[in-house]
């Protein structure tokens, strides 16, 4: 077995760069499976399909995100017990948190199939695509569970250092969606509905892979619901409280999103698919200051519990340092290359030129969401939710639609909505660059500086 990653002591750099790479491959594989379901069905059926998933995948993301959101306060739990030294804390805090995950990812599951005709029209969903959008939800919400159990296991890994783990479960489920993908929709002609059966048996197995692997790190099983509601109502008070302000956050921006979608069912399915590949090249791009911001997460929580202070300060520089040259290359290449890039999902010239022109306005942003994530992760790691967590709704959410409100009253113009993104991710880095700025003196325990 490979040796767990240790924030605590080494070099940090070095640290830092072995700890994301299998985390920001893995965070590609992830995003690996939308995509690859836009890529089939814009190949193989047709624009309306396209949007479909478009939409869909807007409401499935502020589901899910929610949990995502949650899960920061597992990863954070578990480092600082990962950190002390402790092993007994640390199983205790394992098997809570996983628990834990389940119980929230079955719940999910049920509510969001039961409310898919209302989530569709509540996204303003166009009748024209409105059942391939129903089908493929109501398919993808009875998987729910199993992407939450996974995102939950894999949070919880990266925080005993074991990234690696994540990444090469993820390589065989994206693998395996990719075929079932093909073989549903391109073979068999099952249409829509075949992408949505391949991602959930893909994430099903992924689940189940990631279930075991957490078993043999901790030595133990780590799903037992009646350690968690007796022995561990400390641990699962203590996720609550830092990951339930992430967990609002990241819900709520998915929020937010469903009315940018709203706008953008205002015009053509051609443009709608547009918008929506230009989004899924988005997350291509941002993913690895993401995975960045988790590290950090995870590099301040290890370096917290063992009082470790002087080391947070080196993987923030090194971080930072690491995170803008990696954006900066990717937002070059998506910028040079956009129309290759969005033709791979759908050759409509309307199609190309929508999504060409709002990756052209997105890709020199880039930057601005690197640096947010990072200060992000280095916040939540001290322990800080709810100050970031307001500021960036401020921003992510209220910036972004008042600018849209305004300026669509103004004009019924697309551009609007492609400009919308960096105002909010300008507005937001501001914020919580003040507040880091004025609360440097009380991040650490001992009152020093970060």
């Amino acid at each position: 077995m490979k040796q767990r990653i240790d924030f605590t002591q080494g070099n940090m750099l070095r640290s830092i760069v072995l700890f994301s790479i299998p985390l920001i491959t893995g965070e590609l594989l992830q995003n690996l499976y939308n995509s690859v379901d836009a890529l089939v069905v814009g190949n193989f059926v047709d624009q309306y399909a396209l949007a479909a998933v478009t939409v869909c995948g807007v409401i499935a993301n502020m589901v899910v995100n929610f949990f995502n959101g949650m899960s920061v306060g597992a990863n954070i739990v578990v480092a600082k017990a990962s950190g002390s030294g402790d092993r007994a804390r640390m199983q205790l805090a394992v098997r809570s948190a996983f628990s834990f995950g389940v119980v929230l990812g079955v719940l999910l599951s049920v509510l969001g199939i039961l409310a898919v005709p209302q989530l569709l029209r509540f996204a303003g969903t166009q009748e024209d695509y409105f059942d391939a959008a129903q089908v493929y939800l109501r398919i993808y919400l009875a998987g729910l569970m199993f992407t939450v159990i996974y995102n939950n296991a894999a949070g919880i890994l990266r925080a005993l250092g074991r990234a690696d783990i994540p990444f090469r479960i993820l390589v065989i489920s994206c693998g395996m969606n990719i075929i079932l993908d093909l073989l549903l929709t391109g073979a068999l002609r099952m249409g829509i509905a075949g992408v949505g059966l391949a991602t959930v048996i893909s994430q099903g197995t992924s689940a189940v892979l990631i279930y075991r692997a957490i078993n043999r790190c901790i030595q133990g099983n780590c799903f037992d619901l009646l350690e968690m509601f007796h022995r561990g109502r400390g641990v699962i008070a203590e996720v609550l409280g830092v990951g339930a302000a992430a967990g609002i956050q990241s819900a709520l921006i998915g929020f937010s999103n469903i009315f940018v979608t709203r706008y953008m069912t205002w015009f053509s399915a051609e443009t709608v698919a547009g918008i929506g590949v230009a989004q899924r090249l988005d997350r291509f791009v941002i993913l690895p200051a993401k995975s960045f911001g988790i590290t950090m997460t995870t590099c301040v929580g290890q370096n917290l519990g063992a009082g470790h202070y002087e080391r947070i300060r080196k993987g923030e520089q090194s971080c930072v340092a690491v995170a803008l040259g990696v954006t900066l290359a990717l937002s070059g290449i998506v910028y040079f290359f956009a129309p290759q890039c969005v033709a791979l999902f759908n050759a409509e010239p309307e199609v190309v030129a929508v999504g060409v022109a709002m990756m052209h306005v997105l890709a020199p942003m880039f930057w601005i969401m690197a640096l947010r994530e990072i200060l992000l992760g280095i916040l939540r790691g001290c322990g800080h939710s709810v100050g970031p967590t307001i500021l960036s709704l401020t921003g992510m959410v209220g910036v972004r639609q008042v600018f849209l409100a305004f300026t669509m009253r103004k004009s019924e113009a697309v551009e609007h909505i492609y400009y919308c993104y960096p105002v909010a991710w300008a507005a937001t880095l501001l914020l919580l660059a003040i507040y880091y700025l004025i609360m440097q003196k009380r991040l650490l325990p001992n009152g020093e500086k970060l």
